[in-house]
């Protein structure tokens, strides 16, 4: 297995998706570091030579933020809008969407499993029939 920005890497996937293992490269990135690494997107992670794997991982560390150093500065991004005491950043301290969407229904992913309330639903003593 190959290790590039402290990942290893996949033996048996396709460079291309491989590549896209690392926090911060995705699908685009991932196609444009192989062209520039002049390398064929097709070949799979075990037929890479020595060289070619020491081309990737030259490109990403002279040209991309990624893993740690990505994550440490989304972190401190989200932590300026706390400080700020924006809108973005009450969002982000309570825990709900952030970018405008609705909450009364839905924002199951970031609100959480739904919460049982006491006396909601049907009142006790109604009829039946």
């Amino acid at each position: 297995m190959a290790r590039i920005a402290g990942v290893e890497l996949p033996d048996g996937k396709r460079v291309e998706v491989a590549l896209t293992y690392i926090y911060g490269i995705g699908r685009p990135l991932s196609k444009k570091i192989l062209e520039e690494a002049r390398i064929d997107a097709a070949k799979r992670m075990k037929q890479l030579s020595d060289d070619e794997i020491t081309r990737i991982r030259q490109l990403i560390e002279a040209g991309q933020r990624v893993e740690g150093d990505l994550r440490r500065e989304e972190t401190a991004n989200i932590k300026r809008l706390i400080d700020l005491r924006c809108w973005r950043g009450l969002r982000h301290m309570r825990n709900l969407p952030v970018r405008g969407q609705r909450t009364r229904t839905n924002a199951r992913t970031r609100r959480g499993a739904r919460k049982t309330v006491a006396g909601r639903g049907k009142p006790r003593g109604a009829k039946k029939g």
